[in-house]
């Protein structure tokens, strides 16, 4: 999943510069490029390649977190995943109707952490982009304490820890049931906690869910 030697992401690497970076600058670009010019949205499956997802041009915390990684390693990052279950709670209004009803009451998340300046980083704080959230929280702008939903599970609404600067980035941390360990790479922690979901809902996922859960995401970043 981790291609980072596909054509469409050397490419990127080398348009944007990123080598030439001192490792905190380049560690700090990456984030930002997966945080905001990789929109939040729901690909087709979490164990697409990382060059899947640039080529959708959106993702979730699994997605972009196997883009995150393929990019980081590919410019000399150390880093892994961190996997947990999160309450589907958290994704109530980007899920709607039936589809959050049929939803497994647990769900596959991740985080993608970063060897920096001797410690490891925790950063979650790049699914959503900076588009969708400030829509976000333009729509709710009466809270300014703890949020759950639309994939936010958050303490502070209005001030989210989500830009990178030496420090761990949160966004749906608070919604965080399990915790699976840390893996080498998204394939390991697929291996061992796949989505459990049937045949139909999967199908139906791919086919309707998804793209239904894509336009109520649009709607509120376009407002």
């Amino acid at each position: 999943m981790l291609d980072y030697s596909n054509p469409s992401i050397r490419e990127l690497i080398e348009a944007r510069g990123w080598r030439e970076l001192g490792e905190f600058d380049r560690l700090k670009a990456i984030y930002g490029f997966v945080r905001d010019d990789v929109a939040f949205g729901y690909n087709v499956d979490d164990g697409i390649p990382a060059s899947k997802v640039l080529e959708d041009g959106y993702g979730q915390c699994n997605t972009k977190g196997t883009l995150l990684m393929a990019l980081l390693r590919a410019c000399g990052i150390p880093c892994r995943v961190h996997g947990f279950a999160i309450d589907k709670q958290l994704q109530k209004g980007a899920m709607t109707g039936f589809v959050y009803r049929r939803a497994p009451q647990h769900i596959l998340h991740s985080w993608v952490e970063v060897h920096f300046e001797g410690r490891w980083y925790e950063l979650e704080g790049f699914i959503l982009d900076r588009g969708y959230l400030s829509g976000l929280q333009g729509r709710f702008a009466g809270c300014t304490g703890p949020f759950c939903g639309y994939g936010v599970a958050v303490r502070d609404f209005r001030h989210p820890t989500v830009d990178f600067d030496r420090n761990d980035t949160y966004i749906q941390s608070e919604g965080i049931v399990q915790d699976f360990g840390v893996f080498d790479s998204p394939d390991e922690l697929l291996q061992d906690h796949r989505q459990e979901i049937s045949g139909i809902k999967a199908l139906a996922y791919r086919h309707l869910g998804r793209h239904l859960m894509n336009r109520n995401i649009r709607k509120i970043r376009d407002s």
